[in-house]
């Protein structure tokens, strides 16, 4: 794996080689090796240029074809149709690409305000940069908690333990040490010299030359030897799914018309032009683009709620998420943690037992737990007479740290864990703190009932332990960790949150289950909930769930809502048969033992102040810990897709309408129902009034549950509108044909008028499953709607109508306007209302 460069050459020739004397680069050189090697990305994400995008829209089939037409045309002597077709594609070309870029521009600054960052030395300070700016050369600070951010070599290490389980599969931590081997390998876990791009620090500090960047690391390797693009989501199955299916049609139906115009003997050019403009018209084109910037304002608007979004696709899977898992500190409490007593095994207050639990977290270098902070800051203890000699570092399958120390007179393993599994190593205890007893059955009992009786008072719980050592002990094993000497408990006070009951009451309402899964014991946790007034339906402990095959976990999963005492592989477990059993499921926890969950979640959450290997698992970053502020992003991400199948539903009652409405134009019409321009114009400006959707407002009771995407729910109600907008069409044909006698001209004027009002005025009935004048639309859109059916109206008045080849209609046409729209309008209310009441409900 590895080509020598890293591991096992001597520091001084591969400082020589990278150019650098270990005291940092400079901005100038770290910019001009940046634009050497490219951003540290293992897999560059690559965005083409503005212009090439916009080529490329200009390259799709049907518009290349109609362009070829259209100078076909021009060469025939008739220069102005060709002119606007290319102005009428080029608009809306463009429209759609200025959208969209600005839209992924928003959505990449979101992410890039969230992004993972590394201590650098760089200038001779130790700025924190994000981590795609590293070249190579750089000096880097690590700590418990980092992503290693490229192929490493170390500097300096204390008490360094590695999980580089992406890369090897290897789940246990691996210690890394400056003295590695002594001749290149190309086996990871010999090179303990080395740290890999991929990987993260478990506990311990680490400074470390940074030899290889991006592509070019073992992990960027490995990710584009073996990349595969993520499987798409219900949501975008959906819009591809619908894409296609409008795609199909249409092709069917424009090579029916054209057949049929040949059939007449038509023009052929001219039959063609309109075949491929009706095409280029028809096809949902605006598609992506509307996805991308309802995505997007979504994101954004959840940005100034102090939520950030990562990945636009959990936009969707948050407004449909059912299930959200939670951890409990910080969530449901204040992550305040106080240490309020220190008791030996008597329940009596012990001097000795804040000792040594100052000594074993003043000296443990794993990443800095709010129960740490506690005990140094309970009260200061002068410990400059002791010395660290090893560390067993915490995990959280052992759920314990040790540290063996010694003053110079003792050298003492000390303990601090999770009272069951520190009690379950434990043969004797400190009986009030003079004397070592044996740790019988009846000793054991009475402490874990100490245990339980502190946990019902809503009290977390750690134990201390310890074991005299010999001199002879230079270093600390797992093995060392029996034969402990139980010395009591430390106490901590972790109060409720305020608004956690507020918050939990809201994703009820709004029909999200909250679960709690937490690596505390069963009474701290019944405390918590009882006190914020969560009914506990059902609790099952890490011991239960281990004993459990997967048909019993998924039987019990609708009675319980209360996870206890659970490592990180059972989370991750717990989240994937939710997952199995058909539920929507996010996680939120900020801790590297929730990496794995957060990745397994439909919507992974975290925290800005959580670990980088989980903000860079999530999908959406909280800056404030608050479980009201994911209540809000659950909202939000219903009102998203809500606003999406808004578009959906438009072009699937109107534009489907038209498509049977051209096809049976072409049976008995002696010229095409419109030109080509005409078309053209009429799907520009159609895409124009659709640019408010993003901004719409949903009803209340739309969003109180659930919004999953329905293609099912989306087909029916094609197959249903669309033949009433169809039937509004041919009414419009009989009066324009048999009441007006219109000729070819006003005939095109008269329904491009008329399909116009209609499918853009059609918007105010769809938005809504209720009467229309009881749900406000948003005022932009509103207005761009109204406006663009006033403009087409009048645009036939106006002194560029010939360009398009429009006639000024009689005034009596107007009238008739005003009244087909509105019976049009209320024919698609009454059938809305028989659809989503008989026909949505059934199905």
């Amino acid at each position: 794996m590895l080509d020598g460069a890293v591991s096992g050459v001597a520091l001084s020739v591969l400082c020589a080689r990278l150019e650098s004397d270990g005291r940092g680069l400079t901005s100038a050189d770290a910019a001009r090796r940046l634009r050497r090697f490219g951003p540290n990305q293992a897999v560059p994400r690559y965005r083409a240029p503005l212009w090439r995008q916009v080529l490329g829209r200009f390259l799709n089939p049907l518009v290349l074809i109609l362009l070829f037409a259209s100078t076909l045309s021009a060469a025939t002597g008739n220069l102005a149709s060709f002119a606007i077709v290319l102005t009428m594609v080029f608009l809306s070309v463009t429209l759609d690409m200025v959208q969209q870029r600005r839209a992924e521009d928003a959505v990449d600054a979101l992410r890039r305000s969230v992004a993972v960052t590394v201590r650098v030395l760089r200038d001779g300070s130790e700025p924190a940069l994000p981590v795609e700016t590293l070249v190579p050369g750089d000096i880097v600070r690590l700590a418990a908690g980092d992503l290693v951010p490229g192929d490493c070599r170390l500097l300096e290490a204390r008490d360094l333990f590695v999980n580089q389980a992406l890369l090897t599969g290897e789940p246990f931590p691996i210690q890394k040490q400056v003295k590695g081997p002594s001749a290149p390998t190309e086996d990871m876990a010999a090179a303990t010299d080395t740290l890999f791009m991929g990987s993260s620090i478990l506990s311990g500090s680490a400074t470390a030359i940074l030899c290889r960047t991006g592509p070019a690391t073992t992990f960027g390797q490995l990710r584009s030897s073996l990349m595969m693009e993520p499987p798409p989501t219900s949501f975008e199955l959906g819009i591809r799914g619908f894409g296609y299916l409008i795609l199909r049609l249409t092709v069917f139906l424009v090579l029916f018309v054209l057949t049929v115009n040949v059939l007449f003997h038509r023009p052929w050019l001219d039959s063609l032009m309109f075949a491929l403009a009706l095409a280029v018209g028809l096809t949902p084109e605006l598609l992506p683009m509307i996805v991308t910037v309802t995505l997007a304002k979504g994101a954004t608007r959840l940005a100034a709620r102090r939520v950030i979004v990562k990945r636009l696709t959990a936009m969707h899977n948050i407004g449909a998420m059912d299930v959200l898992c939670t951890d409990k500190t910080g969530t449901l409490t204040e992550a305040v943690i106080r240490m309020v007593r220190h008791i030996d095994a008597d329940g009596q207050d012990s001097e000795k037992v804040l000792r040594l639990a100052y000594l074993n977290s003043h000296f443990e270098s794993g990443i800095p737990s709010a129960l740490d902070e506690a005990i140094l800051s309970f009260r200061p203890l002068d410990v400059s007479g002791w010395t660290k000699i090893d560390e067993v570092p915490f995990d959280f399958e052992r759920r314990r740290v040790s540290v063996l120390v010694t003053d110079g007179t003792d050298r003492l393993l000390v303990v601090k864990g999770a009272p069951e599994d520190v009690l379950r190593q434990s043969t004797h205890y400190d009986a009030d703190d003079k004397s070592i007893q044996p740790l019988d059955p009846a000793a054991r009992a009475r402490i874990l009932d100490m245990f339980a009786h502190l946990g019902e008072q809503g009290l977390r719980v750690l134990a201390i332990a310890f074991r005299p050592m010999d001199f002879s002990h230079v270093s600390a094993r797992l093995g060392d960790e029996t034969k402990l000497v139980f010395a009591g408990y430390a106490l901590f006070l972790d109060p409720p949150k305020p608004s956690a009951d507020s918050a939990l009451r809201a994703l009820a309402s709004a029909g999200v289950a909250v679960k709690v899964l937490t690596g505390d014991n069963e009474q701290v946790t019944r405390h918590i909930c009882e006190t914020l007034g969560f009914p506990i339906t059902g609790l099952i402990t890490g011991d239960e769930l281990q004993a459990m095959s997967g048909d019993a976990l998924r039987a019990r999963l609708a009675g319980v809502n209360v996870f206890c005492r659970m490592t990180p592989p059972q989370k991750e477990r717990v989240l994937l048969a939710y997952k199995h059993a058909g539920r929507v499921v996010g996680f939120l926890g900020d801790g590297i033992n929730d990496a794995s969950a957060i990745h397994a979640a439909d919507v992974g959450i975290t925290v800005d102040s959580g670990a980088d290997v989980a903000k860079e698992a999530a999908g959406l970053v909280l800056l404030d810990h608050d479980l009201s502020v994911v209540a809000c992003a659950v909202m939000e991400g219903r009102r998203t897709v809500c606003n999406v199948t808004k578009y959906i539903l438009m072009g699937s009652s109107s534009n489907f309408g038209n498509m049977f409405s051209m096809a049976g134009a072409a049976l008995f019409l002696p010229f095409p129902p419109m030109l080509p321009t005409q078309v053209l114009l009429n799907n520009l400006l159609y895409d124009a009034s659709e640019a408010g959707i993003p901004l719409d407002t949903v009803d209340a009771d739309t969003l109180a549950l659930p919004v999953r995407w329905d293609l099912t729910l989306i087909q029916h109600f094609m197959l249903v509108m669309g033949p009433v907008s169809s039937a509004f069409d041919f009414l419009t044909f009989y009066v324009l044909l048999h009441v007006f006698n219109a000729g070819e001209a006003l005939f095109q004027t008269g329904w491009f008028v008329e399909s116009l009002a209609t499918q853009v005025l059609v918007i105010f009935i769809i938005r809504s499953r209720h009467l229309s004048w009881r749900s406000r639309p948003n005022p932009i859109l509103a207005a761009m709607a109204a406006g663009i059916a006033i403009f087409g109206a009048l645009l036939p008045l106006s002194p560029i109508a010939p360009w398009f080849g429009f006639v000024a209609p009689p005034a009596a046409f107007y009238l008739f306007l005003v009244l087909s729209v509105s019976a049009y309008l209320v024919m698609m209310e009454g059938m809305k209302r028989l659809f989503f009441r008989y026909i949505a409900s059934s199905g």
